[in-house]
């Protein structure tokens, strides 16, 4: 029988894996299996171009590699479990046997633990979420985004964008405190207020209901927002419940080594957004990096990684895998470039360059050490910074 690699998750990651196992020379078969019906596409747009847009959205399809000509696509199919030390998958009740496994199953959006009798409440994680938030916003004159991260508030720009009264409703003092700080989470809301959206920070939503002019959602501190439209966008949850009993570290993703190989598994690789990982860049403590450009670089390491693993095979020197976080966020008509590490518990934050209310850069300080960088705008900056924070890695070892 032919060796086969299952790779569980069809989005970005699952697809870079595939193809990092083919630019490595691994012969076998590759199947990618994947809850959505569609083959792999972009999410950035979903929360900006694609609400905003009327037209077709085939442009949101990666192109596939011509080395992924003859991947096998089980697609609108979700894994339920595994038994690693059988090599067995199960998709429904079909149990597929493997030689290498790729866990990239990515993220679920959190939902509020409220009832509402009604409907309008919307999530925004896939292909189908935006297409039917889409056709909401259309008919709709009332927004209101629970959750002020970067997915909240690039839909709450896009929806004023429309035309629509948005209200924000979030906890925290600023909105994106968490990644950013409160200095630049206090800029951001200044530009968003001034785009129209009304934020009401400090907060948390405390029951749905219904009126004789619509729905409302009350807040925890007796206020009542109505609205048409409620977009839940709180945070979002590792899919990894259908590796549970398998002796794994869950409790945050998939617990990996720096070469993205689960524990004691050297035929089981992690990538995306479930891979929990350390980064010598900046220490060896293992986290989560929900990025786009992560779920790319992770997926390409898990491939070429697990290639060399099923041929026995080891690369002459050890290389440290340490590839620089990067994000970007449009938000409004000021595009958010991140390199590195914010060090979100150190809150050492220091403007390096220009000023807050334009173009500026932001550094992310631990110890006195650069570690990460926000730009606003400063598009010119972005390759210095960036070569600023990759010149951290270590040298290999001999």
């Amino acid at each position: 029988m032919p060796e086969r690699v299952v790779v569980a998750g069809a989005a970005m990651a699952g697809l870079r894996a595939a193809e990092g196992l083919r630019s490595a020379g691994w012969p076998g078969q590759i199947v990618i299996v994947g809850d959505e019906p569609r083959m792999p596409y972009n999410r950035p747009p979903l929360s900006k171009n694609f609400l905003a847009a009327t037209g077709p959205d085939e442009s949101l399809l990666f192109p596939l590699s011509p080395r992924a000509g003859d991947l096998v696509w089980r697609l609108g199919s979700t894994v339920t479990r595994a038994d690693l030390d059988r090599r067995l998958v199960w998709i429904g009740d079909e149990a597929l046997p493997w030689d290498g496994l790729i866990i990239a199953t990515g993220l679920r959006p959190r939902r509020l633990a409220l009832h509402d009798t009604d409907g309008g409440r919307h999530v925004l994680r896939t292909h189908a979420d935006a297409t039917r938030l889409r056709a909401a916003l259309r008919v709709s004159s009332r927004l209101a985004v629970l959750g002020a991260g970067f997915v909240g508030c690039e839909v709450a720009l896009t929806a004023r964008a429309l035309g629509l009264q948005v209200h924000v409703v979030a906890p925290e003092s600023v909105p994106v405190l968490r990644p950013l700080g409160q200095m630049v989470g206090a800029e951001l809301r200044r530009r968003h207020e001034l785009s129209g959206v009304r934020f009401h920070l400090g907060v948390v939503p405390a029951g749905f209901g219904q009126t004789h002019r619509g729905q409302t959602v009350t807040l925890s501190d007796g206020r009542v927002l109505e609205a048409d439209v409620f977009v839940e966008a709180i945070g979002s949850t590792p899919n990894v419940e259908w590796l549970d009993g398998n002796g794994l570290d869950l409790s945050d993703g998939v617990l990996c080594d720096n070469g993205l190989q689960v524990k004691g598994r050297p035929d089981v690789r992690a990538c995306g957004d479930v891979a929990c990982f350390p980064n010598p860049l900046f220490d060896n403590i293992p986290r989560r990096v929900e990025h786009w450009a992560t779920a790319a670089d992770t997926g390409r390491q898990a491939g070429r990684a697990l290639a060399a693993a099923l041929a026995g095979s080891a690369p002459p020197t050890t290389r440290a895998f340490t590839p620089v976080p990067h994000f970007w966020s449009d938000q409004g008509d000021v595009r958010i470039r991140s390199f590195g590490w914010l060090a979100a518990d150190e809150r050492d934050i220091r403007v390096l360059e220009g000023d807050l209310h334009g173009d500026a850069v932001i550094g992310y300080h631990r110890g006195g050490d650069l570690v990460g960088v926000v730009l606003l705008g400063a598009a010119s900056r972005a390759a210095y910074y960036r070569s600023l924070i990759a010149a951290r890695a270590p040298e290999p070892e001999a």
